[in-house]
């Protein structure tokens, strides 16, 4: 869209809406594959009045609606996003509503001319760093249960042995992968908690965290370890694929 890279746009989880716009905007659609009725990862221009139609995840659970200008929100410790649980940041700290009115930023008019259709690289599998073997994590297949969110996403597979328990409470980043009592993993995500005092087995790298996002109920997870320097030259590469689409 030629915005800046802290632009906000709309996210849409598992199932879309119906959006007009009052003038003309370049717009298009990421993330995971929605019903629509734009093509998915193209700049399209709407027309004064016309709506944009986005129905129910196909794959993915995500979808992001961007506009050239960006979503006009105030920020809230340096972002737009919005926090439901504690009604912070975004439109009014909630969801959107059916007439709701947004702002769109100023952005610079651009064309299609040229604009690629392309989805970013991804993984068949989560790909992990651990200190130590993370074969149990590995050699098994996961679930991803009804019950998880933004915090965390929990799975289900054969219980962890010799993982569980507690221990001193430290800080936890995003990403890591828990082991509560029951032997079943969390994968803490972009909202999770500062500390935890659940043994981490293992780290999801910077490069698939996109991957996480898109996953919904019932989706089968399996994890790979890799090295601390493939989580680097990994990460380099997307950022470099990142940085070609402009």
């Amino acid at each position: 869209m030629g915005n800046a890279e802290g632009a906000a746009a709309l996210e849409m989880t598992l199932a879309g809406g119906t959006f007009e716009f009052e003038s003309g905007a370049m717009v298009a659609l990421t993330g995971a594959d929605f019903e629509a009725g734009i093509p998915m990862w193209t700049a399209v221009w709407v027309k004064p009045g016309e709506q944009v139609r986005c129905g129910h995840a196909r794959s993915g659970a995500r979808c992001y609606l961007c506009v050239n200008g960006g979503i006009e929100a105030p920020l809230v410790l340096g972002s737009a996003s919005t926090h439901l649980l504690t009604g912070l940041g975004g439109f009014e700290g909630r969801a959107l509503r059916r007439g709701d009115v947004l702002a769109v930023g100023r952005g610079q008019r651009t064309t299609t001319a040229g604009w690629r259709r392309m989805a970013p690289p991804h993984s068949r599998a989560i790909r992990v760093t651990s200190p130590a073997s993370a074969d149990p994590l590995c050699n098994t297949a996961w679930e991803v249960q009804a019950d998880s969110d933004r915090m965390g996403l929990r799975l289900r597979g054969q219980a962890l042995d010799g993982h569980t328990g507690h221990m001193l409470t430290e800080g936890v980043p995003l990403g890591a992968v828990q082991v509560p009592p029951d032997g079943q993993p969390i994968i803490l995500f972009v909202e999770h908690q500062t500390t935890g005092g659940y043994p981490k087995i293992a780290n999801v790298i910077s490069a698939d965290f996109h991957a996480v996002g898109q996953l919904r109920p019932r989706d089968q997870v399996r994890f790979e370890q890799v090295s601390i320097d493939a989580a680097l030259t990994l990460l380099e590469a997307q950022e470099e694929w990142l940085h070609s689409l402009v």
